[in-house]
């Protein structure tokens, strides 16, 4: 070991004490002690379940195949082995909001992944070397702001039409990413200043090595909660493009599609427009409380 990884403190403790310990434990003893927190993460866990295993799901009632119709069915109500009725095609509702949350939810975390992953790179770098470097990403991210996420995805899509998944992450990113690396950037400008980073830089630490190993864990926690909140936020604007006909198209299987499939019906058949939309609101409302939940943790005010 050098001496300078000698002197630095684990990346969870700026102070190098031994108080790091006994502080995460008392953060995250209060979260596991949240109500709000195990609610949020309870809701997560299980419309991530069913993301990644809706045919389990789906099986639970009738064959849950979203894609077995009969327009003799078409709009009915429910009935044994279809607890929420078939859709206008004949179509099992059930079915197809189950499958329907795997590429809602897959955008969702496909964005906030790829988001999140520029914010680190660019934000550590503007953050930690400043000057040109920050200059420039500024005056980037400015132009990107300037552009309201909902419009300028908007555009994109209708200029490029593809309605798929990928295409559909690759916009929302586009437009996705300032906001979290201008977070990422602000906080690595605090951190850097820190006690401990400028005596490892006098010590011959490499800038890369107290980026990697100080920076970024010491600067990513509120990223982290920005994160949680932005899945739930692309999940509505996925849904908010598809219903306006410019996100997913068939034959995906999305809960946008399905209200989209619904606003001419509704009024008649309320349960084609009730289901998706529910689903949508709880796993949205999920990913807001875990959001919520980590800030407090986080948040040393909250100590």
């Amino acid at each position: 070991m050098s001496a300078g990884e000698a002197l630095m403190p684990p990346a969870g403790d700026p102070a190098g004490d031994e108080t790091t310990v006994p502080a995460d434990a008392g953060r995250w003893g209060r979260l596991r002690r949240s109500p709000t927190f195990l609610l949020a993460a309870s809701l997560v866990a299980l419309m991530t379940a069913v993301a990644l295993l809706p045919g389990l799901f789906a099986g639970l009632f009738g064959n849950g195949d979203p894609r077995e119709c009969d327009l003799a069915r078409s709009g009915m109500g429910a009935s044994a082995g279809h607890p929420f009725g078939f859709d206008m095609q004949g179509c099992d509702l059930y079915a197809n909001v189950i499958h329907g949350a795997r590429a809602s939810i897959s955008v969702g975390v496909l964005v906030t992944v790829a988001s999140s992953a520029v914010a680190v790179v660019l934000g550590t770098l503007a953050g930690f070397y400043g000057r040109w470097l920050d200059g420039i990403l500024s005056r980037l991210i400015d132009v990107f702001m300037g552009f309201p996420f909902m419009l300028g995805a908007l555009v994109v899509l209708i200029a490029f039409p593809s309605g798929s998944i990928w295409s559909v992450s690759l916009t929302l990113t586009l437009f996705g990413w300032p906001t979290l690396t201008r977070l990422m950037r602000s906080t690595v400008l605090s951190v850097r200043e820190l006690d401990y980073i400028t005596a490892g830089r006098a010590l011959g630490a490499t800038d890369l090595r107290l980026m990697v190993r100080h920076v970024v864990p010491n600067a990513v926690g509120p990223l982290i909660v920005l994160a949680a909140l932005t899945v739930g936020t692309v999940i509505v604007a996925e849904s908010a493009l598809t219903y306006l006909g410019v996100g997913l198209h068939a034959p995906a299987i999305s809960w946008g599609l399905q209200l989209s499939m619904a606003q001419n019906d509704f009024q008649s058949h309320p349960h084609l427009l009730l289901y998706p939309s529910l689903f949508l609101s709880v796993t949205v409302l999920g990913f807001i409380l875990l959001g919520d939940s980590l800030r407090e943790a986080l948040d040393p005010r909250s100590r």
